[in-house]
C-alpha cells in the first residue's frame, strides 16, 4: 500500500520520502526521538500520504509526543478512513491526564470495528484508565473479555495474562493473580515467544571466505608441483631435427603399420628365397643394390607367385635358363 501511495508524488521526492520512512522503522524501537525526526522529514514532502502520518503518529508516540502523535493519528483515520489506531489514540488520552476521555474512545462505535488484537489492546488501555481513576475493580472488569480464555493462547495473551494478573493484584486478589501469572508464562512456551523465542542466529563468517578444510587454492600463474614447465620436453620425445617416424632405419620394424610395398620393378625381377636358402647366381637383382626393405607382414604376399601356394608350402624360386 505504500508503494502505491509512493507512487504518486515526483520520482525524486518519492526517493526522498521512502528513505526516511525506511530509517524511521528502523530506529523506532532504539533511538524513537531519531526516528521521529525521520518521520518529520518525510512529512514535508509527502505530508498528504496516509503512510506518511501514520509513521509520525507511531515515532512521536514512541518518543513520548502524545499530542503531536494524537494529532497525527486523527489525520491519518481521516485520509485514511481506518480506526487502526484508535487504542492508541486512547493511550494518548491518558498520556495527556485525561483517561475519561479514553474511556470514551473504548465505548464508542468505532471501538465495535476494530479486530480481536485491537479489542484486547484497546481493554487494556481501558483498564489502565479505570486504574487512573482510582477505580481498580472496574479496571478488572474491562478485562474480563472474551478474548481472556485460560486454556488457549493466542499472540496476544501473554500480555493479557499479565494486564489482567496485575488488575488482580491491584484488587487484592494475589492467588488469581499468581495463577494468571504462570498462565502467561505457559502462553509465551506455547507460542515460542518471550523468553521462549529462538534466538537469532547470525553468520559471522562471509560467503567469500572458505572454510579451513577446503583445499587451498594454487594461484592462477602457478605450476603444479608434479608438472613440468611447458617448455620442457618429454623424456621419450624425439629431436627437434630428427626425422619422421616413416624414414626410421630399414631394419627398424614398425610397430603396428602394414609394411612398405615393393617398387614395381623390383617386384617382377626377384623374389625373395625361403629362409635358409641361398639365391640362385643368376638370380642377380638390378645393377644397383635395392634399397633393404622391412620384414614383410605374412599376411601380403611378396610376390604373385605366393598367392598360389597352399599354406606351409615354400613359395617356388625362379632361376635363370639352364
Amino acid at each position: 500500500m505504500t508503494k502505491a501511495q509512493l507512487r504518486t508524488l515526483e520520482s525524486k521526492n518519492a526517493e526522498w520520502v521512502s528513505k526516511h520512512l525506511v530509517m524511521a522503522g528502523r530506529l523506532i524501537d532504539d533511538e524513537p526521538e531519531l526516528a521521529f525526526q525521520h518521520a518529520l522529514a518525510a512529512s514535508r514532502r509527502g505530508g498528504r500520504m496516509a503512510a506518511v502520518r501514520e509513521a509520525v503518529g507511531l515515532t512521536a508516540y514512541a518518543a513520548g509526543h502524545y499530542g503531536e502523535a494524537l494529532r497525527e493519528f486523527r489525520t491519518f483515520r481521516r485520509i485514511s478512513g481506518s480506526n487502526l489506531h484508535l487504542p492508541v489514540m486512547a493511550d494518548c488520552e491518558r498520556g495527556l491526564g485525561r483517561p475519561d476521555r479514553a474511556l470514551d474512545l473504548a465505548r464508542s462505535e468505532d471501538a465495535q470495528d476494530l479486530d480481536a488484537t485491537g479489542k484486547v489492546e484497546l481493554a487494556m488501555v481501558a483498564s489502565g484508565a479505570r486504574s487512573d481513576l482510582g477505580d481498580v475493580q472496574a479496571a478488572v472488569a474491562e478485562l474480563e473479555i472474551p478474548q481472556l480464555d485460560i486454556n488457549r493462547a493466542f499472540s496476544y495473551s501473554p500480555r493479557l495474562f499479565r494486564a489482567y494478573a496485575a488488575a488482580l493484584e491491584a484488587a487484592g486478589r494475589a492467588d488469581e493473580a499468581e495463577r494468571w501469572s504462570r498462565q502467561a508464562v505457559v502462553a509465551e512456551n506455547a507460542l515460542g515467544v518471550g523468553d521462549f523465542a529462538e534466538p537469532e542466529i547470525i553468520d559471522l563468517v562471509g560467503d567469500e571466505e572458505e572454510p579451513e578444510t577446503a583445499p587451498r587454492r594454487q594461484p592462477a600463474d602457478a605450476e603444479p608441483a608434479d608438472e613440468k614447465p611447458a617448455d620442457t620436453e618429454p623424456a621419450d620425445a624425439a629431436p627437434a631435427d630428427t626425422e619422421p617416424a616413416d624414414t626410421a632405419p630399414a631394419d627398424a620394424e614398425p610397430a603396428d603399420s602394414a609394411p612398405e610395398a615393393l617398387p614395381t620393378d623390383a617386384a617382377q625381377e626377384t623374389v625373395p628365397a625361403p629362409a635358409g636358402q641361398e639365391p640362385a647366381d643368376d638370380a642377380a637383382g638390378p645393377s644397383e643394390a635395392p634399397r633393404e626393405q622391412p620384414e614383410q607382414d605374412t599376411a601380403r604376399p611378396a610376390s604373385m607367385d605366393a598367392i598360389f601356394t597352399e599354406p606351409g608350402e615354400v613359395a617356388p624360386t625362379r632361376h635363370g635358363d639352364d
